[in-house]
């Protein structure tokens, strides 16, 4: 089979189903996307973008279904050890510091981008344009405003794009079921959801600047945030704990639990009415919103939130207490975790179990795959994926609102039909952020 005719292959409409090309969603076999991509013909052609940590995990789980081709990164040890990892680029992928000559390829069909998170805009509007499909981790986006703007370039270009939010997929179907347990009605009319996302930490002591190293381009890395001294714990598995890049642990635990409570109580394609801090601790002082040191972390150590929706459904993003998220209901409780899913309506699931046709309905009629396999098969028949665009859009909001809040330090409203701030315009600016001359977004 020619490499076109294996682009048309993966780009094929569902409506060729009929032809035979694509099983049936729904396999009470267990049949996955692994298992129907082992045919080199049946195998996109992938280029990763970001092979920190979280970047090297989405590489290792693209490769069980697609062939890498090339790997980027601004920190050239990155790049290297990738390339050479034999699960991810097996010494044979090409290196590239720039990710724009990555998406210059034409060769290349899909693309994760696991870069830190105030990249991942301005990248996925590059690939979605350059005609690829994107798998991007979570949180999709720095400020409101740049979801608004991958949402029309995803309704523009018709491209693929799965947010990383693996709890729609993975965890042993546990938050799918509470999701479903929810929508079912098992606990009645839902009163309020919690939930619980831990601290950043706070080091308690300043950050000693130096020269940044030899293969990190910190210029690239540095993107449309503010340009500044190299700060070792500024940069990679560190960079979730300061604002300028982030939005601590209310946009990285957050936009997991959050997601799915407002997935389960149906506002995945709504938002607050108003966001309410209760509390709040913040390592540096602030001043309108701004931490007015820059050698410390500043993203909030402790908070409460308390966030009220059009249906009156009450949801609570606090810092303490075990994470996971916890229904309460008119007619029961119960808590969900990576770990458990537990209380008095989870141990009546032995007597009435939730049905697997309603597990697949959430996932919009596909099986109950792997999070990535769920991405190929939506590349494959050209549908919308679990974790989607417009409901992570919307989910992110509830968070990025939350912490415009604590930096506030005072409510907001919400309007979420036209999608602003009410009756505060200070506040309403800070949907978007002044970005760097050579690296804005404008979609």
């Amino acid at each position: 089979m020619s490499r076109q005719t294996r682009r048309d292959f993966l780009r094929a409409s569902a409506a060729a189903s009929t032809g035979g090309i694509l099983l049936p969603f729904a396999d009470s076999r267990g049949r996955t996307m692994a298992d129907e991509t082992k045919a080199p013909n049946e195998r996109p052609r992938v280029g990763c973008i970001g092979l920190g940590g979280m970047g090297r995990g989405d590489a290792k789980a693209v490769k069980r279904y697609g062939d890498i081709l090339a790997v980027c990164d601004v920190d050239r040890d990155h790049a290297e050890s990738a390339k050479n990892d034999k699960n991810i680029g097996n010494g044979k992928a090409d290196t590239y510091e720039d990710y724009r000559k990555l998406l210059d390829r034409n060769d290349i069909d899909v693309v994760t981008i696991s870069t830190p998170d105030h990249w991942h805009t301005r990248i996925a509007i590059a690939a979605l344009r350059a005609g690829k499909d994107v798998y991007c981790q979570k949180p999709l986006t720095l400020t409101i405003d740049e979801g608004k703007q991958l949402r029309k370039v995803v309704e523009e270009t018709k491209r693929i794009l799965q947010v990383g939010t693996q709890q729609r997929s993975e965890d042993k179907n546990m938050f799918l079921t509470a999701v479903a347990m929810v929508r079912d009605g098992r606990i009645g009319k839902v009163k309020r959801v919690t939930c619980a996302i831990g601290a950043t930490p706070d080091e308690g002591k300043t950050f000693r600047k130096t020269e940044p190293p030899a293969a990190l381009n910190w210029e690239m890395w540095l993107g449309q945030a503010p340009k500044v001294d190299y700060i070792a714990e500024r940069c990679h598995n560190n960079f979730r704990w300061w604002y300028e890049y982030s939005g601590g642990k209310m946009t990285d635990w957050g936009a997991h639990h959050v997601d799915i409570a407002q997935w389960a109580i149906g506002m995945d394609q709504s938002g607050p009415k108003t966001v309410e801090v209760l509390s709040v601790e913040h390592p540096v002082p602030f001043k309108n919103g701004m931490p007015t040191v820059d050698d410390r972390y500043n993203t909030a150590t402790a908070f409460l939130v308390r966030c009220l929706f059009p249906n009156d459904v009450e949801l609570l993003i606090r810092h303490d207490t075990e994470n996971g998220v916890t229904f309460e209901g008119e007619k029961g409780t119960f808590f969900v975790s990576r770990s458990k899913l537990e209380g008095e309506p989870v141990d009546e699931l032995a007597k009435n179990p939730i049905p697997e046709s309603a597990l697949i309905a959430l996932r919009k009629g596909k099986r109950l795959d792997s999070h990535m396999g769920n991405f190929i098969e939506c590349v494959r028949d050209r549908a919308t994926p679990v974790s989607d665009v417009a409901s992570h859009h919307r989910m992110l909001t509830t968070c990025h609102l939350a912490n415009i809040a604590l930096r506030l330090g005072r409510t907001l409203t919400w309007d979420p039909v036209s999608e602003q701030i009410v009756g505060d315009p200070e506040a309403n600016k800070w949907q978007s952020r002044e970005q760097r001359k050579g690296y804005e977004i404008n979609a």
